[in-house]
């Protein structure tokens, strides 16, 4: 039998000090799949194209070779538009070996109540998959009351006195069945409503 060992998080929580928004996976892939010491590392996973599409028109943007994002690009652009990004798995146990949220149990989860007192302007957390959601809102629970928003809205909560809204997006990867245009549609939605992004003008 496999013995199993728990993996400690490699990259530490990336909270620039004008964090409005917190994007929060479950935990980063083996590290032979990384393209840069960053989240969303995995050249395959689209979240840096979805992001490039929509602020830049292009979805290439976080590229600086085909097969490698650019880990400068990405930590300046969370840095101007004021998002912080972590996993809500901190310590784990990867029971296939693989990137597989399926076969991931967390250990040890988020310390909320800690990633929260370095970011005060934040006032919504994002989740991109459903271990993360599950693992969040068992956190949540603790501190807050909170419903389970659908995949592309949201659900507002109450932090310390501190007024929130929690997204539940598409996942990134590409596992996840659905065009990258149509990712990035719900994303735009959400970004708007936070003033990260200006309002799509609709053809009338």
């Amino acid at each position: 039998m496999k013995e199993t060992v728990a993996e400690k998080h490699p990259l530490g929580f990336f909270l620039p000090e004008n964090t409005q928004l917190l994007m929060l996976g479950s935990f980063p892939p083996p590290q032979q799949r990384w393209s840069m010491n960053f989240y969303y590392p995995n050249i395959q996973n689209d979240m840096w194209r979805i992001l490039g599409l929509l602020f830049y028109a292009d979805k290439d943007f976080f590229l600086e070779a085909p097969r490698k994002f650019s880990e400068e690009k990405c930590k300046a652009f969370c840095r101007e538009k004021g998002l912080g990004i972590g996993d809500t798995g901190v310590e784990v146990i990867r029971q296939k070996g693989n990137a597989s949220d399926k076969f991931l149990e967390i250990v040890r989860p988020i310390d909320l109540e800690k990633v929260l007192a370095q970011i005060p302007q934040c006032r919504a957390i994002v989740v991109t998959g459903q271990k993360a959601m599950d693992t969040l809102l068992s956190v949540l629970s603790l501190y807050a009351l909170v419903e389970e928003p659908a995949v592309g809205t949201f659900s507002p909560f109450v932090w310390h006195g501190r007024e929130m809204k929690l997204f539940r997006m598409p996942s990134s990867s590409r596992a996840y069945p659905k065009p990258l245009p149509e990712k990035a549609a719900i994303y735009r939605k959400m970004f708007e409503l936070l003033g990260m992004l200006p309002a799509e003008e609709k053809e009338k």
